[in-house]
């Protein structure tokens, strides 16, 4: 079990609502008039805070949950200090903490922004983009991607000029990629080596990589996502504030992703 945040707001919401709740079926109970009365402090409190933890949990466990972009592995899509939402309930509802699914409403489609729990230490989250799905063989040689076969093709649209803590990346060409009909931009840097090869995806996983492919952890390196890692789907940009270049990203706020 994962002691998060997710974890705080269930255990919250529980104390609270028993304790106001609680007192509330005592009065009924007994039968007092506690109308016009001042409730005891500690109930209060709890009174006070019930609505709000509950609406917390609710909305980040089944609306949607914000995210900050850590690194670059998906740039340029997603910048460091990029601050996003992730859709819940676009792959199934689950119930926070335990993460099992108690709704199926869809699956991940090829080029989906994911953020999902690391196969190797679900403790911390991930965010890649589905390249394969569940029986896609997928192949990876000089630097471009094969699906099913199928070359993902790549348009060049010149030399990127990286920002603020992206600015390490300067340097590197700017490609346009086509992933079987989802295009999005992807960084590459000639020169450096990655993992090759053929991966044949198994069904109930999927096969992820970042934009940034040669400054990226990904599925070439320990493997496939699980279904019942995920976490959501990323699709908006609602706050970009990079310390090191220009603070607030006004650019970046409002952008939708994919």
């Amino acid at each position: 079990m994962d002691y998060d945040f997710s974890f705080f707001l269930v255990a919250a919401s529980l104390v609270t609502g028993i304790i106001w709740g609680g007192y509330v079926l005592f009065l009924k109970i007994l039968k007092i008039d506690a109308k016009g009365k001042p409730e005891p402090f500690l109930i209060e409190t709890a009174h006070c805070f019930f609505p709000v933890l509950f609406a917390v949990l609710f909305l980040r466990s089944f609306v949607a949950e914000p995210f900050r972009i850590p690194s670059g592995s998906m740039m340029p899509t997603l910048l460091i200090g990029d601050f996003i939402l992730v859709n819940k309930f676009t792959y199934g509802i689950r119930l926070p903490v335990v993460h099992t699914k108690i709704v199926e409403i869809g699956k991940p489609e090829r080029g989906d922004i994911v953020v999902f729990r690391f196969p190797k230490n679900p403790k911390v989250d991930y965010i890649k983009r589905v390249v394969g799905l569940p029986g896609d063989r997928v192949a990876y040689y000089n630097k471009n991607i094969y699906i099913n076969g199928r070359l993902a093709k790549q348009v060049s649209l010149g030399q990127y000029h990286g920002v603020g803590q992206g600015e390490n990346m300067t340097g590197a060409e700017h490609f346009i990629e086509d992933l079987t009909g989802v295009a999005h931009g992807i960084l590459i840097k000639q020169g450096l080596s990655s993992v090759e090869g053929v991966f044949v995806v198994p069904e109930g996983r999927y096969f992820v990589m970042g934009d940034n492919r040669d400054s990226s952890n990904d599925s070439r390196y320990w493997g496939t996502v699980p279904e019942r890692n995920l976490v959501g789907k990323a699709f908006f940009i609602w706050m970009s504030w990079d310390w090191q270049h220009k603070g607030i990203g006004l650019d970046r706020i409002g952008t939708i992703l994919k």
